[in-house]
């Protein structure tokens, strides 16, 4: 059931993940198309505008007559041909046009049929072509200012026409240049192709990505919902325990038909027991609940590590002599040494380390504190000669629920939180938690807390 829910979420981030990109490489296909239509379109048309300019400032001072051909004309155009005439655009010119052609570009601009020239008179009749035979362009002639022209093989011009007046300002007729857009439809042509292919390869590949991507995204949601799983059968075992215990002593006494009193105060006394492991249980995760959602606030002031060392010793050192344990501290400082933090909490996160180091130390061993200063900050480390940490367990022993003996700390009642809580609470108060350790050698567990400097008026 939970890898379907984790597939089909996948799934369906991939799938809008795909659409979104899709979408948006298809909308910047579309954008970058016009774009380079309108920009090739504006070139061609400044280009157009350009010449046909320089051809109406050339040959209009020159018109005498309207629809008459002037000399300039073959000058200035040699391959020009008259209409309902036998010629050919392709006839050599003579010497006086490549004179002339040495000093311009009209004699050359529509080679290989890119550009052609017309000269229509006013009542819209073909007088003369450069560039083109007169049967490939269209019959029907038009006279607004930009046209968009198909010749007999279908290729698009784009048509630029000017008025031309004789001398005594008659309107002679008009002067039409155009250019060919072949190149320009090839180039959207191969636009196309490459979007029509490309677009839909590119889409594969980006819900390939996209589907790899939601896998990244899911695995730390993955992760905290096997943690979660994990914690919730963790801490069903914890519980049953206890109450596995409690229910066996109550139907110990049910099964009996006689009880002693002393035998009731047995029952009574291991009842009371697993209630108050439950209770440290329920306490501890609430602690921790509320520690890691940022609830419980430590209330932050000055704390003396000195007196804080001092009166843990003195708490374990009963325990520790009945565990057969030498317990010892060391202040390797000329100063008291402040934090900034709550006290209980802070007692709290150092009793966790002693009492860790107590119970996975074999009798006959050495736990030694050493409070010191480090570049700033409070250092307190506990050392231990106890059965030690494998590299591996290291990287997972703050986790909730994480014994690393579990059979002896089952039977000394530990519950497996105290790092957790510990590691929680120096977090909380800028701090950090190390741990360096060899099999069958012992352990370091080292916590860094930020010093706070007290005048000595205030010590």
């Amino acid at each position: 059931m939970q890898i379907r829910v984790f597939n089909k979420t996948r799934w369906r981030l991939a799938a809008w993940y795909g659409a979104a990109m899709g979408l948006f490489l298809s909308l910047c296909g579309v954008a970058i198309y016009q774009v380079m239509i309108r920009a090739y379109l504006l070139s061609i048309d400044r280009e157009l505008e350009a010449v046909t300019g320089t051809l109406h400032s050339v040959i209009e001072p020159t018109l005498q007559q309207p629809k008459r051909l002037e000399p300039i004309f073959q000058v200035v155009l040699p391959n020009l041909c008259v209409a309902d005439s036998d010629c050919s655009i392709n006839k050599i010119p003579t010497h006086i046009q490549l004179v002339h052609s040495q000093h311009g570009i009209f004699s050359t601009f529509y080679q290989d049929k890119i550009y052609y020239v017309r000269f229509i008179d006013n009542s819209k009749n073909l007088i003369a072509v450069a560039g083109f035979p007169p049967n490939e362009l269209p019959q029907k002639v038009q006279t607004q200012g930009w046209q968009t022209l198909k010749d007999t093989r279908g290729i698009r011009y784009s048509q630029k026409s000017l008025q031309l007046h004789t001398q005594n300002n008659q309107l002679w007729g008009y002067i039409q240049v155009g250019r060919s857009l072949k190149e320009l439809d090839n180039r959207l042509a191969a636009f196309k192709l490459i979007l029509g292919f490309g677009l839909p390869i590119t889409i594969l590949l980006v819900g390939g990505s996209s589907w790899w991507l939601a896998g990244l995204a899911i695995q730390p949601i993955n992760h905290s919902y096997k943690q979660m799983q994990q914690f919730t059968s963790d801490v069903s075992h914890e519980l049953r325990t206890p109450l596995a215990a409690v229910n066996a002593k109550v139907e110990t006494v049910l099964d009996s038909s006689e009880l002693s009193e002393q035998q009731a105060r047995d029952v009574l006394t291991s009842v009371k027991r697993q209630n108050l492991r439950l209770a440290e249980l329920v306490q501890d995760l609430l602690l921790l609940s509320r520690l890691e959602q940022q609830t419980l606030i430590p209330t932050k002031q000055p704390c003396c590590l000195d007196i804080l060392i001092e009166d843990l010793i003195e708490e374990f050192s009963a325990l520790a002599n009945a565990s057969s344990l030498q317990l010892e501290y060391s202040i390797l400082s000329h100063q008291p040494l402040y934090v900034m933090g709550d006290e209980d909490q802070l007692l709290r996160l150092l009793s966790n380390l002693i009492a860790n180091a107590i119970q996975y130390t074999p009798a006959g061993g050495n736990i030694n504190l050493i409070l010191k200063k480090n570049n700033g900050d409070a250092v307190i480390e506990v050392i231990d000669t106890g059965i030690g940490i494998s590299p591996q367990e290291q990287q997972v022993i703050f986790d909730r629920f994480y014994r690393v003996n579990s059979s002896r700390s089952r039977r000394s009642g530990g519950s497996g939180l105290g790092l957790a809580i510990a590691q929680v609470i120096a977090q909380a108060h800028g701090g950090k938690i190390l741990v360096q350790s060899q099999l069958d050698k012992g352990s370091t567990f080292s916590v860094r807390l930020p010093l706070k400097v007290i005048p000595p008026s205030n010590i």
